[in-house]
């Protein structure tokens, strides 16, 4: 299903016709919207890649060229529902009004969570997960929370709640993920499984994962899927919408894989060079996401002036992550590992608290 062309033309495919008249009600202050928020996070995700290469950051996972997939998802989401990433969409928690600086806080070892999920500044945005597809396990626990206290389906699309999970290919193939769907369809829970398939599980490529389109999968359990164009933002969009319209109403849960291609290294402890092509690189970079975007914006008149200020908006963003990352502390107190483990207080943790403390005190300088 795709929306836009390569090229940046409006060219909806046969499948994109029931979704088209949404794509057609967006404002140029909307579809603009889209666009600045690629540009910024691009230019975010090069910098924390500066900042890794430079020894401010142990790990790094970039999310250069998934940008239109996660864009069109996270502006389709209303601010009820409920957001759970993997560890690479950067651009959906600052969407929901996550501060970037508690990304980087996290891959610089200084906290254990990045941020309070809870705290209504965060958006309903859950923490990121490097465990591979055990997102979608927390994802559906809270959704069936959500059928079993009466918060969707009710007929009120202001109050009615949602789910969305976001997994990678690699992710698709852990029981995790068909544990998740398994219950979710048992249990008509509203959410959305959203696959950002990057075509490489690390060094693996999605034709040995899988020996038909990753969306199969979750028609399986009886969950209605969708593949679509993932770097066409407008797609990305208009399906996300209506799968979480349709979730939030009592429909049950829905499944959207986004085709889209992983740009750079799976994380900055990767080189991509060793498992696939510069002629594979170079065909995805003809269907940039952010390039595609700026060719249908002009089409519509959209001002170089316009542009100007989007980049210029990407590189405040970037500037001042750089800023508040190297002035920010860069130590992390030991006694952390023991905060939230138990939502009461638990003797056992009171006692690990204790020997932890009288070990660090049996050094010389009183900390190992």
């Amino acid at each position: 299903m795709r929306l836009l062309d390569a090229d940046g033309s409006f060219a909806p495919t046969p499948a994109a016709e029931r979704y088209r008249g949404i794509a057609e009600a967006l404002s140029d202050a909307e579809l603009e919207q889209f666009y600045r928020d690629m540009v910024s996070i691009r230019a975010f995700d090069r910098q924390a890649t500066n900042l890794q290469r430079q020894g401010q950051l142990a790990l790094w996972p970039p999310s250069w060229g998934q940008e239109a997939a996660q864009v069109g998802s996270v502006r389709a989401a209303r601010a009820q529902d409920h957001l759970f990433p993997s560890y690479r969409e950067h651009v959906v928690a600052r969407v929901r009004g996550v501060d970037p600086l508690h990304i980087l806080r996290l891959m610089r070892g200084l906290t254990h969570g990045g941020w309070d999920p809870f705290d209504p500044a965060n958006g309903n945005t859950h923490l990121y997960t490097l465990v591979l597809g055990a997102q979608t396990l927390h994802a559906t626990g809270l959704a069936m929370g959500l059928v079993f206290d009466g918060k969707c389906g009710t007929g009120d699309p202001e109050r009615d709640e949602a789910v969305i999970v976001y997994y990678g290919d690699g992710a698709s193939s852990q029981g995790d993920v068909h544990e998740s769907m398994v219950y979710a369809a048992s249990f008509n829970a509203p959410e959305v499984f959203f696959l950002q398939n990057n075509q490489w599980a690390i060094s693996v490529p999605v034709s040995t994962q899988s020996r038909s389109p990753l969306y199969r999968r979750s028609a399986g359990y009886g969950i209605p899927s969708i593949r679509i164009d993932g770097n066409d933002v407008l797609a990305s969009y208009v399906v996300s919408k209506v799968a979480l319209d349709e979730a939030r109403a009592g429909g049950g849960p829905r499944a959207v894989e986004a085709m889209t291609y992983r740009m750079g290294a799976h994380t900055t402890s990767d080189d991509p060079t060793k498992y696939r092509t510069s002629a594979e690189e170079q065909s995805w970079v003809a269907r940039d996401p952010i390039v595609r975007m700026r060719a249908f914006l002009e089409s519509r008149g959209a001002s170089q002036a316009f542009f100007d200020d989007a980049e210029a908006e990407g590189q405040a963003l970037a500037d001042d992550i750089r800023v508040r990352t190297t002035d920010s502390a860069t130590t992390l107190d030991p006694a952390q590992i023991f905060a939230n483990v138990y939502s009461e207080p638990h003797p056992r943790i009171d006692e690990q608290r204790e020997w932890l403390a009288a070990y660090e005190a049996s050094f010389e300088e009183g900390a190992s």
